[in-house]
């Protein structure tokens, strides 16, 4: 916002106030703003970027492409198998992370119109917060909205208390290796660590309280990164319920560091002895210290959607599915909505309950979009499913020596329109997107057909996928 600068100290009065600068609370302040003289802040007490930036889906898929391109050059006949060099591995991740600095990130912001304000944000009253900070305290006012974009933070059960485990952060910050690693949790954070911390030399022990992985997807999506995880000498033990931890010397090191001496792990199926554990047993809604209580309200009202018109939840904040990108995209329809009804403009057209993807970078990979065959059941819609070998055309069987994986298509039976799609294979994530534009555009199976994929190309699986449909699914439906 031009003519404040940080070092003022001054009472401000702005169009918007989003509290948390991750990437979701920049693109609310962004959409609410721009093309317009509306002013927004944002106010964040540590890094511009949040999680994702620094300490979740960056370094994440920085860590973890370099280990897809070693698999695959060892798996493709004319190619010299590559040298991880982990230590390079770690410089790039640093390079992904900006060494930890949102200077970037903050230029972008003051580019765009959004003032940044460091400290703690708290709401006390209608459209105001209080901003804390080491030097003093101000007190800035929205004439439209407050967002709230705090985003989530690791949920660390009861029986790791005291033991100062690690968590995702300190997972994709690594600095340190551990020789023996045990990670608590069968869902992507788990899976994804797991594969990059295997590759980079440590000896991993899965650990997952039911008997499977990532429940929630297709089941085969789970056994075949069951599959690769074994492949690559990750040990899985399924059932295994953590009853205590304990450790040696634990001490606060610092982010990616050994926190401490041995690690006694006890489970409802055996004991293991590590150097480090790391806890990714989901996420929780940063709802704490906002004073949402100064205006009548709680992190229950919240999570219910149960708010003033002026004051608003996005991301991970609201409950709602916690991924950056779906963050995003509510981010961006939240301040586009905003910005219209500051200006008395119509308000944004919105699709209805678009569909949520989500690729999970492990080996192979996993994308998924919309419903699975079993939500869609307990949907009650009536479906039909397609599925076929991922190595089914030639543009997959291309990719490498050794293609696993299936593709699998969800189709409601009165529509003839796709609801759910599962690719599960080398580079799956770069099919998803086509899925999400049919279940999004509403597109029969009919018409789909006539969306000719190139030769040879992994597309070629849609093709496949549309006729294994009964032929009932290849002709409109009926009215």
């Amino acid at each position: 916002m031009p003519g404040i600068q940080e070092s003022d100290r001054q009472d401000l009065t702005v169009d918007v106030v989003v509290i948390g600068g991750g990437a979701v609370g920049e693109n609310a302040a962004q959409y609410a703003i721009e093309g317009s003289d509306l002013t927004a802040v944002i106010v964040e007490g540590h890094l511009l970027g949040g999680e994702c930036s620094y300490y979740a889906c960056m370094p994440s898929k920085a860590l973890l492409r370099p280990l897809d391109v070693a698999g695959t050059s060892a798996d493709v006949d004319g190619v010299s198998p590559a040298l991880l060099d982990h230590g390079g591995m770690l410089q790039r991740r640093d390079a992904f992370v900006s060494h930890y600095d949102d200077s970037s990130q903050v230029d972008w912001a003051e580019s765009a119109g959004i003032h940044v304000v460091r400290g703690h944000a708290r709401l006390i009253g209608e459209r105001t917060v209080r901003v804390d900070d080491d030097a003093a305290s101000r007190t800035i006012t929205a004439r439209h909205a407050v967002i709230l974009a705090t985003g989530s933070e690791a949920k660390v059960p009861a029986e790791f208390e005291g033991a100062h485990v690690w968590t995702s952060a300190d997972a994709t910050g690594v600095v340190e290796v551990p020789e023996r690693l045990a990670i608590v949790g069968g869902g992507v954070v788990a899976c994804e660590a797991a594969t990059w911390l295997a590759g980079l030399g440590a000896r991993v022990t899965l650990l997952v309280r039911g008997s499977d992985l990532l429940t929630g997807n297709e089941p085969f999506a789970g056994h075949s990164v069951l599959d690769g995880m074994k492949a690559h000498g990750v040990d899985v033990m399924f059932d295994a319920s953590v009853t205590a931890c304990r450790r040696d010397n634990p001490e606060h090191t610092g982010l990616g560091k050994i926190h401490g001496g041995t690690v006694h792990v006890e489970t409802t199926v055996g004991d293991v002895d590590v150097d480090e554990v790391l806890v990714a047993t989901g996420r929780a809604p940063r709802l704490g210290d906002l004073g949402v209580d100064a205006v009548g309200l709680t992190p229950e009202n919240i999570l219910d959607r149960d708010l003033p018109d002026w004051l608003h939840a996005v991301g991970d904040a609201s409950g709602d599915v916690p991924l950056t990108h779906w963050g995003k995209y509510r981010a961006r329809v939240l301040g586009a909505r905003i910005r219209a009804a500051a200006l008395a403009e119509p308000e944004p057209f919105v699709v209805e309950d678009p569909p949520v993807p989500q690729v999970i970078f492990t080996e192979p990979q996993v994308a998924q979009v919309g419903l699975t065959e079993a939500a869609a059941h307990e949907q009650g819609i009536d479906v039909v499913t397609a599925q076929v070998a991922y190595n089914a055309v030639a543009g997959s069987a291309l990719l490498r020596n050794d293609v696993p994986g299936q593709a699998k298509i969800v189709v409601d039976r009165e529509s003839h329109c796709l609801v759910g799609a599962t690719f599960v294979g080398p580079e799956a994530g770069e099919q998803l997107h086509a899925a999400t534009v049919a279940i999004t555009g509403q597109i029969p199976v009919h018409v789909l057909r006539h969306a000719v994929p190139s030769y040879p190309t992994v597309s070629e699986l849609w093709l496949r996928l549309l006729e294994s449909l009964p032929e009932e699914m290849r002709r409109p439906g009926t009215d």
